[in-house]
């Protein structure tokens, strides 16, 4: 059996979140956010290693702060950041030593990983290469010009917004990120690279609990959904 791995990217200034600390240590519910993503990656039993990418500077924190929740639960490799999220995600995957394996790539600041559509997507990677969490857009999509009036108003049949995480073939989407390094291309997400080498990307049904955490109003939205108990699912 192949190996699998994830690599989680959390190296985020948070910005928008404004607060004094980076938006993945945010606490939630008693614990933070990072470590939060973590405990749920670790119900995904065919995991074999996380590769946990942060700034360099957040080793020692990290360490004491957000892994031990989940120390003896799963092995996590620490790795260090790039300038950006998809400097950040090379990074994870270079360290990476199984070259015939999956990965499945994943937002830190989403900590309501869906289990079951997850294992799904790993299988799905494994027979078809790419495979992706989303679900589909239910509000109406306008374009708006630089006006700020609207130009169209789009179909959004067949519309779907994605979700990590994001599962590959390990050989197919080191391969995506080497080609765009080359190109000089940068994507909004790694599906978007492997769309670019020109392969099909599957997508699955994920969860519309499984939120990424960005802004002040997000971490009230994820105090409902963990006070629902709707974690996990």
């Amino acid at each position: 059996m192949a190996s699998i791995s994830a690599v989680i990217v959390a190296g985020g200034k948070g910005e928008r979140m404004q607060a004094d600390i980076r938006k993945q240590y945010l606490v939630l519910d008693g614990l933070p956010i990072l470590s939060r993503t973590l405990l749920a990656f670790t119900k995904i039993s065919v995991i074999d290693t996380i590769y946990l990418v942060i700034p360099e500077d957040d080793f020692d924190f990290c360490t004491r702060q957000v892994i031990s929740p989940v120390l003896n639960k799963v092995r996590i490799q620490l790795v260090a950041g790039g300038e950006h999220r998809q400097a950040s995600v090379y990074n994870g995957l270079s360290a990476i030593t199984e070259p015939n394996g999956i990965v499945a790539i994943h937002d830190g600041v989403r900590p309501f990983v869906p289990v079951r559509p997850t294992e799904e997507a790993i299988r799905c990677a494994e027979q078809e290469g790419a495979c992706i969490l989303g679900i589909p857009v239910v509000d109406t999509l306008k374009n708006v010009d630089n006006e700020g009036c609207i130009s169209n108003t789009m179909q959004r049949v067949g519309i779907w917004q994605a979700q990590t995480p994001q599962v590959f073939q390990y050989s197919l989407i080191k391969k995506a990120h080497d080609h765009v390094l080359d190109e000089g291309y940068t994507g909004t997400d790694d599906a978007s690279l492997v769309e670019y080498l020109g392969s099909r990307v599957k997508m699955i049904y994920g969860s519309p609990y499984n939120i990424k955490i960005t802004k002040p109003e997000d971490l009230i939205i994820a105090r409902g959904i963990l006070s629902h108990n709707q974690v996990n699912a």
